[in-house]
């Protein structure tokens, strides 16, 4: 099986909601099977056995209670599906398709369900499954602390400013293992084009977002041809059917070969990830705050607590070297592989722009950018200053638009991380 299609088939399988709880209910059949014949050959306590009657009502009950349950949990999956596509960014639906609590708590009550049903055939006048029955209650007990868990997280992951935090922390996971990926296949990122005579051009062998790049396995096939290989997209690029991927230079390779093997180690899908996309996890926290600066919600403090995450993310990717080199690996030997990524301005452009074009006409988000600005700018890394320094004077300038002639002007232009009430205001007012 290609590397490609392995990536795929993870990802079908993290974001279906419907194998886990299918394998739970698979496990709660067998159960049935194992308890029954164990049943036969075990004699439990007096406070353990149960008449045929008491049996049957009870895994009645469990069955009813289970099947409620799950109906309840699917309606509660539902309304947040609602509302995501509502308040936060349907993009975040991602993240939530992956929530392992949601997973398990279905899979425990399909285990539950099918396992009390198996129960309530095998009772017979002249033969309780008391052991059954047993584990039936407790699985049913723990469904139900399960799901008041289940239910409490979802509660809580309600507030857009929870689903911003879970975002970025996905997104800084997903640049950490990026740029971790990066050093240990020692690729360049950019660069000019090798001094080499270009021998093939490998297409797109269909449409599709660019999900996941298996880089040692070019590494290997450049390596393995006497190849270099220039990627003509980054990750979370589009790229139409018969649209360039890869670039090679030098080699000899069967061309029908070469583009057959190459295309197997680029995962194409109909949308992006996070895994090795951490402008995709920006792009969901701009979107939140977006969401919440639109005239119908008109909440500008959502906004500004996310720009607190994106602050973070950011200073995350700037604190990072991003340069064009090679991974150190010591070796003065030409990368075989270079590909493209974001740069560091690219991050920030994406990550506040359109926060400082739509709140233009909010108080606390001006305030709140300027503070992430100056924050940024004492802790990236040197060579990244300049373009937060450009972004402080696009910001700078479009306070002076929008509020040149206003009486709040000089409220407008004050650093203050919390908007308003925080320390900004204080500090101007004391010099």
């Amino acid at each position: 099986m290609t590397w490609s299609r392995r990536f795929r088939i993870s990802e079908r399988f993290k974001g279906s909601l419907w194998i886990v709880p299918l394998m739970g209910a698979v496990l709660g059949a067998i159960a049935g099977l194992v308890l029954t014949a164990v049943d036969q050959h075990v004699k439990l306590p007096e406070y353990f056995q149960y008449s045929s009657s008491t049996a049957s009502t009870v895994l009645s009950a469990i069955v009813g209670a289970a099947a409620a349950l799950t109906g309840f949990v699917v309606t509660v999956t539902t309304l947040i599906v609602q509302m995501v596509n509502g308040t936060f960014s349907p993009r975040y639906m991602r993240l939530w398709y992956r929530d392992p609590v949601l997973k398990a708590t279905l899979a425990l009550l399909a285990g539950t369900l099918m396992l009390a049903f198996s129960m309530l055939r095998r009772i017979e006048p002249n033969f309780v499954p008391n052991l059954g029955v047993s584990v039936a209650g407790i699985l049913m007990v723990a469904d139900l602390i399960l799901f008041l868990f289940f239910f409490s997280r979802c509660m809580f992951r309600l507030r857009p400013v929870t689903v911003a935090a879970l975002v970025a922390k996905a997104g800084r996971a997903a640049f950490d293992e990026a740029r971790r990926a990066i050093e240990r296949s020692a690729v360049a990122i950019g660069g000019p084009v090798p001094d080499a005579q270009r021998t093939q051009i490998v297409r797109a062998g269909r449409a599709g977002v660019i999900q996941a790049i298996h880089l040692e396995g070019l590494v290997r096939w450049a390596r393995r041809h006497d190849a270099r290989l220039v990627l003509s997209h980054a990750v979370g690029d589009f790229v139409t059917k018969g649209g360039t991927l890869v670039t090679v230079y030098g080699g000899s390779q069967d061309a029908g070969g070469a583009e057959r093997e190459l295309n197997r180690m680029i995962a194409l899908g109909d949308e992006r990830t996070i895994d090795q996309d951490p402008a995709f996890a920006i792009r969901i926290m701009v979107d939140i705050a977006l969401m919440a600066l639109s005239p119908a919600v008109n909440a500008p403090t959502t906004a500004t607590q996310v720009l607190g995450h994106l602050g973070e993310t950011l200073r995350t990717i700037g604190a990072a070297e991003l340069g064009h080199h090679s991974g150190s690996t010591g070796s003065q030997d030409p990368p075989a592989v270079i590909i493209r990524t974001h740069a560091w301005e690219d991050y920030l452009t994406l990550g506040l722009t359109e926060i400082r074009q739509y709140g233009a006409s909010g108080i606390q988000v001006m305030r709140a950018l300027h503070a992430t600005l100056e924050e940024l700018r004492e802790d990236v890394r040197p060579e990244h200053r300049a373009a937060v320094e450009e972004e402080l004077a696009r910001l700078d300038s479009t306070i002076a638009a929008q509020w040149g002639n206003a009486v709040d002007l000089d409220r407008a232009a004050v650093a203050d991380g919390q908007g308003i009430g925080g320390a900004g205001l204080a500090e101007k007012v004391s010099r």
